[in-house]
């Protein structure tokens, strides 16, 4: 389940907006608890000789620069435009993951983990889908989903010279950042509309290349009448757990099927993937097309350091503090949590943590930050040995480093202020005094309309179960204290001797905030004051809060123009010849199948069923790996040397879960879902050659659990020869 991402497309890390600070909406640990972790200038003093690779800033390839030669290279592949148009064509992008058609009758693939919010919203009165398992047995059962979109990519549009057009002579970074903006979903618009809009099913996003070095306009169809087909257990669907989490051997059936409809009926296309029934084998090429969510591999070493030492270190802080906050409150209160979907917020907050912890060891390996400061340098020699570049980018990289040295004294705030908004991650409490604090400053000071925005954030906030709205405040002030220190001056005013539980308790019980009903009676009949025990709360670390959030708004802009001239100069330098970072659009990754050294032997190309039930009675038949009831007595038919998952070294990330794994001819060999350990500094570059692989779903793996253990023989006839086939009555009949 690791491939799940927080970024939305074309933004950095660093961005900051508003009046009030919403750095992430989920996702953090001191240096002592991060492993060997240490300063930017003790990295320095230790980088050995490493020279960059090739291939370092990845194989995320897109689909207005495809990359031909290295296919024809590589594989011996010449793809012509009809297979290019099929790829683009056959892929979906749906709510943080990926997806593809694969019949002609609507039917999608994607990962469980990506299907799990909608396998609980369509659970019914007694009904446990994520613990038991959904299966359509007919057309008529199968279940429409709300808030699901299937996006699909009709057409792209290079708008590079309208938007530079449009920038010209403006040399203010925050003039120029609000231009690009405007001037971007001024394109979009004028596209949608020209392409029939809303009521066409049409959809336009803008999409920024090497950081604004390109600019496209993408064209997609959406759809959004969708049904669930099926989805397995939660057991085998997420086999292992968070333990097996980015690991392999896997042994992990993480797939899904939705349908989508159009005016009541399935909907009819000449454009899927076809199933390959025989499988991959040793040293096959295969291509992952998907929606790889955000990496960073154009950031500068200085911006890596801050994010080793800083920022990431505070999400991962963050995430491992909800995680066992929300696991203790489900413990102790399981039907409340279910009705809230806590158990799915918890594991993808697990999910996060290893993920940054992955991400920060590889930050903290003098090899790989020495690997990228090589490249790093090579870049500059290149800027410095054309007068040109040397005029319109020279001396940039330096600068970005003197602004990551700006924020380092405010580090504190990445450990302390993330989430403040987020629903479920921060007090209902603390976001309604955050909002009413900026409610009682602005009244009077701002126009009507400002301040009418400020209080529909302050009514919409959602009410909490009490026990979990205050054991969320104790959380902020051990936040506060983790950031700043416990010994600091403002928290030492604020506890006033007491302990953060007790200042929990007074805060959740006196204030008027608490309560959904008695906040908006309060903010309406103009009875709420500073003097609310939420309002001191938040008032009490106003000042830190302020600094944390002025050294941002002075260093973010700045950060943005020289991130995109960087990203405009390595495509002069490089062009196409180097991808661009992943922005949660659609690319085409290639790889091969190929296993890789790890723990003192060797990782096989791929797991079977026997693996699986070795996983399950090894581990004593508890726990993670405890098989769901319907797969604890396999039928004879369930050939258990079938493969189950396998690995690849296709370049993969967040976003990416869900994609199809293709063969040459662009059929499907298998389900990504995952990314191993060795992966995960994937974020800033791209090591294949360290053990780096993706994870997927076999899809010889899949069909025999579809028709030996599900017996859904409706969707293997529908996946083997396209046909659509409305009960299971009907396809016995066919077998």
């Amino acid at each position: 389940m690791s491939l799940f991402f927080s970024r939305r497309p074309g933004r950095r890390p660093s961005a900051v907006g508003g009046a009030l600070l919403a750095l992430l909406a989920v996702p953090t640990v001191t240096l002592a608890q991060i492993p060997n972790a240490g300063t930017a200038e003790g990295h320095e003093a230790e980088m050995p000789a490493v020279e960059a690779g090739p291939f370092d800033n990845g194989k995320m390839w897109t689909f207005e620069y495809p990359p031909t030669s290295h296919f024809q290279e590589a594989y011996d592949l010449a793809p012509d435009e009809a297979w290019w148009t099929k790829a683009r064509m056959a892929a979906l992008r749906i709510p943080s993951c990926s997806a593809s058609l694969v019949s002609p009758n609507g039917l999608v693939m994607t990962n469980h983990h990506c299907a799990r919010e909608f396998v609980s919203q369509v659970s019914r009165e007694g009904e446990s889908l994520l613990d038991h398992g959904f299966y359509a047995a007919s057309l008529d059962e199968e279940r429409p989903v709300e808030d699901f979109t299937a996006d699909q990519l009709v057409d792209i549009v290079d708008v590079t010279d309208e938007v530079y057009a449009a920038l010209e002579g403006i040399e203010d970074n925050q003039a120029r950042s609000a231009r690009r903006e405007e001037i971007t979903e001024e394109i979009a618009a004028r596209i949608r509309e020209e392409r029939g809009g809303e009521d066409a099913g049409v959809d336009v996003e803008m999409i920024s290349l090497w950081n604004g070095a390109r600019y496209s306009a993408y064209v997609f169809r959406q759809y959004d009448e969708v049904k669930l087909v099926m989805a397995p257990e939660l057991q085998i669907g997420f086999f292992g757990g968070d333990p097996d989490n980015f690991t392999f051997p896997r042994y992990n059936l993480d797939m899904s099927f939705f349908r989508i409809y159009e005016n009541g009926e399935p909907l009819q296309t000449d454009t899927y993937f076809e199933w390959d029934q025989d499988g991959v084998v040793e040293g096959e090429p295969i291509f992952i097309i998907g929606n790889p969510g955000s990496t960073s591999r154009l950031q500068t070493v200085a911006e890596l350091e801050f994010r080793r030492d800083a920022a990431d270190a505070g999400v991962l802080a963050f995430v491992r503090s909800r995680a066992e906050l929300l696991e203790e409150f489900t413990a102790a209160h399981p039907e409340v949590a279910e009705s809230l979907d806590l158990r799915n917020e918890a594991f993808s907050l697990r999910n996060s943590e290893k993920a940054y912890g992955g991400i920060l060891k590889g930050l903290s390996d003098p090899a790989i930050i020495a690997r990228r400061a090589d490249a790093e340098r090579r870049f500059q020699e290149a800027i410095d040995a054309s007068p040109e570049l040397a005029t319109e980018y020279g001396g940039r990289i330096q600068r970005m480093a003197e602004l990551q040295d700006q924020k380092r004294p405010e580090a504190g705030g990445y450990f302390a202020f993330l989430g403040m908004t987020a629903p479920k991650y921060a007090s209902a409490t603390l976001r309604r005094a955050l909002y009413g604090f900026q409610y009682l400053q602005m009244q009077g000071r701002v126009p009507d309309e400002a301040l009418e925005e400020v209080k529909d954030e302050f009514l919409a906030v959602e009410q909490l179960p009490p026990e979990l709205d205050e054991a969320l405040i104790r959380a902020r002030i051990e936040d506060l204290q983790l950031g700043y220190g416990e010994d600091a001056p403002f928290l030492q005013e604020m506890l006033a001797g007491r302990t953060p539980e007790g200042l929990a308790a007074v805060v959740h019980q006196s204030s008027v905030l608490s309560d959904s009903a008695g906040a908006v009676a309060a903010l309406e009949n103009g009875m709420l004051s500073m003097a609310d025990p939420a309002l001191e709360f938040f008032s009490g670390f106003l000042r830190p809060f302020g600094a944390f959030q002025t050294v941002l708004a002075q260093t973010g802009p700045e950060e943005e123009e020289i991130a995109a001239a960087l990203g405009r100069a390595h495509f002069e330098v490089y062009g196409t010849d180097v991808p661009p970072d992943a922005t949660f659009s659609l690319r085409i990754a290639d790889g091969v199948v190929t296993g890789y050294d790890y723990n003192g032997t060797q990782a096989p190309i791929h797991t079977t069923f026997y693996g699986l039930y070795d996983r399950h009675y090894s581990h004593g038949d508890a726990g993670e790996w405890a098989l769901p009831e319907r797969w604890l007595d396999p039928p004879a038919t369930l050939d258990l040397s079938t493969p189950i998952n396998f690995v690849a070294t296709a370049d993969i990330i967040g976003g990416n879960s869900g994609s199809p794994v293709l063969d040459r001819d662009l059929r499907v060999v298998g389900l990504v879902f995952d990314g191993n350990i060795e992966s995960l500094p994937g974020d800033y570059i791209y090591l294949p050659e360290h053990g780096n692989r993706s994870v997927s779903v076999d899809a010889r793996g899949i069909l025999a659990a579809l028709d030996h253990v599900y017996d859904a023989d409706r969707l293997v006839v529908e996946l083997t020869s396209g046909q659509l086939v409305p009960t299971e009555a009907e396809a016995d009949a066919m077998r």
